[in-house]
């Protein structure tokens, strides 16, 4: 909570400055660097970059003449392998110094603002052509693949957009399998990821707003919502725990929504994360908020509830019967992950009258060799299945999936024959493994995957009561737990008999003509105005 708390009410200045002394000095360094100014002399530019970048070999600094004019010298500034060099070659260098010769023979009378000024209006085929005259604007710039150029003379440079690094192209997801829809997912690059939404929502309501997070990696963060559909208030709360922020460096999705997530003591997850761009512009358009983030594949949604970590886009591309099916079967196998050992535990130990006496008869037959407790029996094959789970994931791809398949096996096979766990043990302990991989995202399985091993030992401890208990205790728990101020267990509770035609089952897409009013959307219809959305 004190995190929390910290990123809600940062810190003021002085007392940052005593508490964390480096961050101080480095926070003064780069206002520093804000306050400098571009001089009108070229060599003094550029040996502040030089020294400013700490002289690194992949600092590129190219000088040349304007139009052949030893008058109008100037300096191409970039980073090797963050630019795109054909830009540079063809677009740049080749249009300043052979392009712009007219009217700037050697000897003319043209001064150094008349020549920026031409470079500026014709002189240069980019796209993008900014203009700084701090020294801070043009490192960042330099640092995010763009090339600087500047003048002798002359107090402004130009930045120009020539980002041209290698990169992953677009490809099916690998966390989130295909069943029916597109194949094509994230990738590491931020504006790739913005253009996939671009085309699936060609709304010019869509807004994008940049920002950057980290006072070292300066990550690129881009927060995507619906004009007019996206409540406003949930908006401005992200974008306010972005900005307040403070770290050296995000690398990756997963630091923003730790620092951003209203509750930290949670083993569930407050914000939700996908690899599909359809998942992401559906709940663009349901009125939620997307964050996506530079150098990772994985967007975040915010705000999310509990029920929607069960849900897939592959669920609305089927029919309404299709979808509520398997959505059933999916919350059956969250059952099965979070409750199967631990009742194995409460009948085997407490409650054997409740079993059927054939199945009774068998389970005694085969513990009768086994010399521990149900609870140690459990635990001991589950954290065996836990540790083959990890290690399949960490192995190389053609390795991991025997190595899982393989070890289950062997392992299981042996513990049984040596007597250490009983039979109806291995089976119980692979229906839950097979329950807990049903669950569409992988950060609300790990939760039960958590929660599996209390419940275990309340089982142990009190039986059926002791599971009972702690799932009320967990039950309350999700009923405290709020995303960006929505509650997390609604639209079940509190109740919103509208949105629960979305929940456990999906009725026909003809009767969800509202949007969710749990994320209190600016714009309510989904369909309209008749009923359906389509004349009948």
């Amino acid at each position: 909570m004190l995190m929390f708390r910290g990123i809600r009410n940062p810190l003021s200045f002085l007392k940052k400055k005593k508490q964390m002394p480096d961050e101080a000095r480095l926070d003064e360094k780069l206002e520093k660097m804000e306050q400098i100014a571009i001089s009108g002399q070229l060599e003094l530019n550029v040996q502040m970059l030089k020294k400013s970048l700490g002289k690194s070999d992949d600092l590129v600094i190219r000088h040349f003449y304007i139009g052949g004019d030893s008058q109008h010298a100037a300096a191409l500034a970039y980073i090797d392998g963050l630019t795109n060099a054909p830009i540079i070659d063809e677009f740049i260098l080749k249009a300043a110094m052979f392009n712009t010769r007219e009217g700037n023979e050697p000897g003319s009378s043209l001064q150094p603002s008349d020549v920026f000024d031409s470079l500026k209006q014709y002189g240069l085929p980019i796209n993008e052509v900014g203009e700084t005259n701090t020294l801070n604007k043009a490192i960042r710039s330099i640092l995010s693949g763009d090339s600087v150029l500047l003048m002798d003379g002359t107090s402004t440079t130009f930045l120009l957009s020539t980002k041209g690094w290698e990169k992953r192209g677009v490809e099916e997801p690998r966390t989130e399998s295909v069943v029916r829809g597109p194949r094509n997912g994230f990738t590491e690059t931020l504006r790739v990821n913005t253009a996939q939404i671009r085309l699936r929502l060609k709304d010019p309501a869509l807004v994008i707003k940049n920002m950057t997070v980290g006072r070292r990696s300066n990550t690129d963060i881009a927060v995507i919502y619906l004009d007019g559909v996206a409540n406003m208030k949930i908006v401005n709360t992200v974008m306010q725990r972005i900005e307040a922020i403070d770290i050296d460096a995000a690398m990756e999705s997963g630091y923003i929504e730790q620092l951003i997530e209203d509750a930290h003591w949670t083993p569930f997850p407050l914000i939700q994360n996908t690899e599909r761009p359809d998942k992401a512009t559906s709940n663009i358009l349901e009125g939620k908020v997307i964050i996506l983030c530079d150098g990772t594949p994985f967007c975040l949604i915010a705000p999310a509830v509990f029920s929607q970590f069960y849900h897939s886009p592959e669920d609305y591309y089927e029919r309404f019967l299709i979808g509520t099916l398997i959505r059933l079967i999916r919350f059956l196998s969250m059952t099965m992950a979070l409750l199967l050992p631990s009742l194995y535990i409460a009948f085997s130990s407490y409650h054997p009258e409740m079993i059927p006496s054939r199945l009774v008869i068998a389970m005694a037959a085969g513990r009768s060799t086994v010399p521990f407790p149900s609870i140690v029996e459990a635990f001991l094959m589950e954290v065996t299945m836990e540790i083959l789970r990890e290690a399949s994931v960490r192995l190389p791809g053609p390795i991991g999936p025997t190595i899982g398949i393989v070890g289950a096996l062997v392992v299981g096979q042996a513990a049984v024959q040596a007597g250490i766990v009983s039979p109806i043990m291995v089976i119980v302990v692979a229906l839950t493994t097979i329950g807990s991989f049903a669950a569409p995202s992988y950060s609300a399985a790990i939760a039960l995957r958590m929660l599996r091993f209390p419940v275990m030992i309340a089982a142990a401890m009190f039986g059926l009561y002791g599971i009972m208990l702690f799932l009320i205790l967990i039950i309350i728990h999700l009923c405290s737990l709020k995303s960006f101020g929505v509650p997390y267990l609604s639209p079940l509770a509190p109740s919103k008999i509208s949105d629960m035609k979305d929940t456990v089952i999906r009725v026909p897409l003809h009767w969800m003509t509202k949007r969710p009013k749990i994320f209190k959307p600016k714009d309510a219809n989904r369909m309209g105005p008749e009923e359906g959305g389509t004349k009948r």
